[in-house]
């Protein structure tokens, strides 16, 4: 039995400064630690229970399997956020038929991003 202590996403970008300013600026993600230097440094960014980790260079395209799940508490405010930040939004909020609000976006290299917002009636907040 593997017995996981922590983990995190590991994303290797293209332009890793063009990246860390989507994550770290346009999105707002704040930093957990960073580690080497120069353009190819690693920033990992907190992302709610869990890690994002931009190191490195990609030498091929972005893949569409990976994507991003964040919640956040209020996608109108997101979407307004992130439109003056310049992201281009592929999906402005829409409520789902299960009940979520989701808006989607992509990185600078386009892997796509939901951020979503549980309502307050919804099942995911309601405990009986």
């Amino acid at each position: 039995m593997v017995h996981v202590l922590s983990s995190r996403v590991l994303l290797r970008p293209s332009d890793p400064e063009r990246s860390r300013a989507f994550y770290g600026e346009a999105l707002g993600l704040e930093i957990y630690r960073e580690f080497g230097t120069g353009p190819e440094r690693g920033t990992v960014y907190f992302l709610g229970g869990g890690f994002l980790e931009v190191s490195g260079r990609a030498a091929q395209p972005a893949t569409d399997t990976l994507q991003l799940w964040l919640q956040v508490a209020d996608a109108a405010a997101a979407h307004e956020e992130l439109l003056a930040h310049g992201v281009e939004v592929l999906r402005p909020p829409v409520q789902e038929p299960w009940g979520l609000i989701e808006m989607w976006i992509a990185d600078p290299d386009g892997h796509r991003i939901v951020l979503t917002e549980v309502p307050a009636d919804h099942p995911l907040r309601y405990r009986p």
